[in-house]
């Protein structure tokens, strides 16, 4: 089964911000990273875009089989359900997250803390600075 480690970073919240990823596959190779320049948005609408951009290039990649895994509670618990989404702009990222979802044949998402998701973080940070 393949990883997604995702991550969004806002520097200001609202400031300069910018979501990343790395994508392993079953034996933790790395099988894509990606970075992107969100502009000025707040953290937790870069780490959604983080996940989005995540799950969308591994749809790109035909992948099926997907464990996610990301350092915000918030989106974590959003995207299992336990928690609802409140924020009007974060829903209609929700809703795109939701639809790609329906693509996989397996896929969870589970959280971890912030030491462990090191990569996705550079990535993110590669984002908000536009360098990749």
């Amino acid at each position: 089964m393949h990883s997604l480690y995702f991550d969004g970073a806002s520097r200001g919240n609202p400031g300069p911000a910018g979501a990343g990823g790395v994508i392993y596959d079953a034996q933790q190779k790395i099988v894509d990273t990606y970075a992107i320049n969100l502009g000025v948005t707040t953290n937790n609408v870069a780490e959604y875009g983080g996940l989005l951009a995540g799950l969308n290039r591994c749809h790109e990649l035909n992948i099926k089989e997907l464990q996610v895994y990301g350092d915000s509670k918030l989106i974590i618990n959003q995207v299992n359900g336990k928690w609802k989404v409140r924020n009007e702009k974060l829903k209609g990222i929700y809703e795109q997250v939701k639809k790609v979802k329906e693509f996989f044949t397996t896929i969870s998402f589970e959280h971890v803390y912030r030491k462990d998701n090191k990569e996705a973080d550079k990535m993110a940070n590669v984002g908000v600075d536009g360098h990749y």
